[in-house]
C-alpha cells in the first residue's frame, strides 16, 4: 500500500484522533493535528503544486526545520506523483544549490531559517527555479516567495487521485557528505510501504503506542522509525530541542511509549539524571516501554547504565 493511501485510511479511520503534536519547550509552544487535518493538508499542497504544473516524476525540494508542517508538505508531495526531495538544514547555500541541480528540481518548499541562503542562491546566476514556496509566518515571507497558508487556502482538500504504481520512484535523499560530496540516494513507493512494515515488525506498535520524534526527518531514519506509528494510526510527537529535561517532560506529558534517541542524547539524560539535574520522580515514566538507539555505536557501559536505570524498557 502506498504511504499516501496508509495516511488517507488513517483519515478515515481516526478522523478527530490527534496525528502529530509539535511541542516548542524554548519558545512554550505546543502544536497538534488531527488525522483528518493532516490528510486534508495534504491534498491541498499536492493540488497547489498540480496547479502550477507540477506532475509525476518532478521533483520538489523540502528544505524545512522539524514542525507540524513538515510531514503533510512531505506526503503532498508524494501526492502529486512527484518525487519529494528533503535537504538537510545543515546545508550551506552552495551545498543547496548542488543537490537542487543533481535533482533537477523545479521548485522549493522551505521555512524561514533559510531565506538568507536562498536569497544568496537566487544572486547566482546559475541558480534558477520555476516557484518558491514559503512555510511560515506571513511577517517574515521574503517577497521573491508565495505564501504557502494561502496557496493551502486556494485549494480542495480532496484527494487528486493521480495514479501512482508502488515501484514507481518517490523520494531523493542526499548523504551529509562527511566524505565529499553529498550523494544522492532515489527509495520507491514500495521502499518507503517496507520500511512502515518493517518498523512496526521491529518494535511491535499498536495504535496505543506515542512516538516521540527528535532527529531531523529530512533524515530518513527519523521519518521511518516514525512509520512504525504511522502504520497503526498511532500519534507522534514532535520534540523541537534536546535538553534532557524537555525530553522527560514530554515523554511524560504526551504519555509517549516508544523513544528514537541519539547516543549523546541518552548519555546527557543518564548524566543529568546521576547528578541530580533530573530527579526521575518528577515525571510520569511507567508507560515508556522502548528506547531505540543507533546511528553510531553504541557504548556497551551506555546500555549497560540505562537497563539499570529503565529495568522495564524492552530490548
Amino acid at each position: 500500500m502506498l504511504i499516501t493511501e496508509i495516511l488517507a485510511r488513517n483519515a478515515r479511520m481516526y478522523a478527530a484522533e490527534t496525528a502529530l503534536v509539535e511541542r516548542d519547550p524554548a519558545n512554550g509552544v505546543r502544536r497538534e493535528i488531527t488525522w483528518r487535518a493532516f490528510d486534508a493538508q495534504a491534498n491541498r499542497l499536492a493540488r497547489a503544486l498540480m496547479a502550477k504544473g507540477i506532475a509525476k516524476g518532478d521533483r520538489v525540494v523540502q528544505l524545512m526545520m522539524n514542525s507540524l508542517e513538515w510531514l503533510p508538505v512531505y506526503f503532498g508531495i508524494l501526492r502529486t506523483g512527484a518525487w519529494a526531495v528533503p535537504l538537510n538544514f545543515r546545508f550551506v547555500a552552495k551545498t543547496i544549490g548542488r543537490c537542487t541541480r543533481t535533482a533537477g528540481a523545479r521548485g522549493i518548499i522551505f521555512g524561514p531559517e533559510f531565506i538568507e541562503r536562498l536569497q544568496t542562491l537566487r544572486s547566482d546566476p546559475g541558480f534558477s527555479l520555476e516557484f518558491y514556496i514559503f512555510i511560515g509566518p506571513e511577517s517574515l515571507r521574503p517577497a521573491w516567495a508565495e505564501s504557502g497558508a494561502g496557496l493551502l487556502a486556494a485549494h480542495e482538500p480532496d484527494d487528486p487521485r493521480v495514479p501512482i504504481e508502488i515501484t514507481d520512484e518517490a523520494a531523493l535523499y542526499f548523504t551529509s557528505g562527511t566524505t565529499g560530496t553529498p550523494k544522492a540516494t532515489l527509495l520507491t513507493h514500495r521502499n518507503l510501504e517496507f520500511a512502515c512494515i518493517q518498523e512496526n515488525c521491529h518494535h511491535r506498535q499498536t495504535h496505543e503506542d506515542n512516538f516521540l520524534c527528535i532527529p531531523p526527518l529530512y533524515h530518513t531514519g527519523a521519518k521511518m522509525h516514525w512509520f512504525g506509528n504511522f502504520i497503526v494510526g498511532a500519534r507522534a510527537v514532535i520534540l523541537r530541542g534536546i535538553e534532557p529535561r524537555w525530553i522527560l517532560e514530554a515523554i511524560s506529558e504526551e504519555k509517549v511509549t516508544v523513544v528514537w534517541l541519539l547516543v549523546p542524547w541518552a548519555l546527557d539524560i543518564l548524566f543529568a539524571i546521576e547528578s541530580g539535574d533530573i530527579k526521575l520522580r518528577d515525571f510520569q515514566l511507567d508507560q515508556w516501554r522502548l528506547m531505540h538507539i543507533g546511528a553510531q555505536p553504541v557504548p556497551p557501559s551506555l546500555i549497560k547504565e540505562w537497563q539499570r536505570i529503565f529495568p522495564h524498557h524492552q530490548y
